[in-house]
């Protein structure tokens, strides 16, 4: 049988910051025979030009992440995907990660997802608190955030048409869907580090309230197109 192969997908819309150092994270693994697929929603900085070299595919898509990671899935290679935000550090062997949780515990309890657990890059001690309920919930709950790279068989990938087409809670909506069909594998030993500047810009008390309350009023019914005008609104107004 022929090894595994893994594609990680990343959506991105100005990413100069920070996809340099993304990527070069992931050159290991491209080395083993692997591949990394950047999926932009149309940067106007030098995102695209950092990026060129580091990926086996570089795409254009339509803005928003849900439309920006199916697009990266409709040409991946890879027996399995796995989504990357662009501001987040992976292992440099994340792919021995995934196949080895993959082929060892998920073909005997037919498991064919999962996620990681999450570090965040502050270093001051409210976010080692966030980043606890963040993980404790997640492994509990079975939903993971985008930011918790999940992965998935490509072929399930397909069999649920991949992200539901809306502007928010796109990561909720295909764990909700996911954990139907099995539990998830939780990788908590080889955390990834994911930015934390979106707590830091906007201050964390407001950031985490917000995130509580989109999340309630999701689980409510109310629609994710609805919560994206109240998340942006809130992403301006500081």
């Amino acid at each position: 049988m022929s090894p595994l192969k893994l594609s990680i997908i990343i959506p991105c819309l100005n990413e100069a910051e920070n996809i340099f150092k993304t990527l070069s994270h992931l050159q290991s693994l491209r080395r083993r025979g692997h591949e990394v697929i950047l999926s932009d929603g149309g940067s106007l900085d030098d995102t695209l030009k950092l990026s060129q070299s580091l990926v086996d595919h570089c795409i254009s898509s339509a803005a928003g992440r849900a439309i920006q990671m199916n697009s990266g899935a409709k040409i991946a290679n890879g027996d399995i995907l796995c989504f990357l935000h662009a501001d987040t550090i992976a292992p440099e062997n994340i792919d021995q990660l995934i196949l080895n949780s993959m082929q060892n515990t998920a073909s005997i309890n037919q498991i064919s997802w999962g996620f990681f657990s999450i570090r965040l890059s502050s270093t001051r001690w409210p976010f080692r608190v966030i980043e606890w309920f963040i993980n404790q919930r997640s492994c509990i709950s079975h939903i993971a955030t985008g930011d918790q790279g999940i992965f998935i068989y490509k072929n399930l990938f397909n069999n649920i048409s991949g992200f539901a087409k809306i502007t928010l809670m796109e990561d909720i909506n295909f764990s909700k869907r996911l954990k139907k069909i099995s539990r998830p594998i939780c990788i908590k030993n080889n955390t990834l580090i994911t930015s934390s500047r979106r707590w830091e810009k906007h201050g964390i008390i407001r950031t985490v309230v917000l995130m509580w309350k989109l999340r309630l009023a999701y689980f409510l019914g109310i629609n994710a197109n609805t919560l994206a005008k109240v998340y942006h609104s809130h992403e301006k107004n500081k």
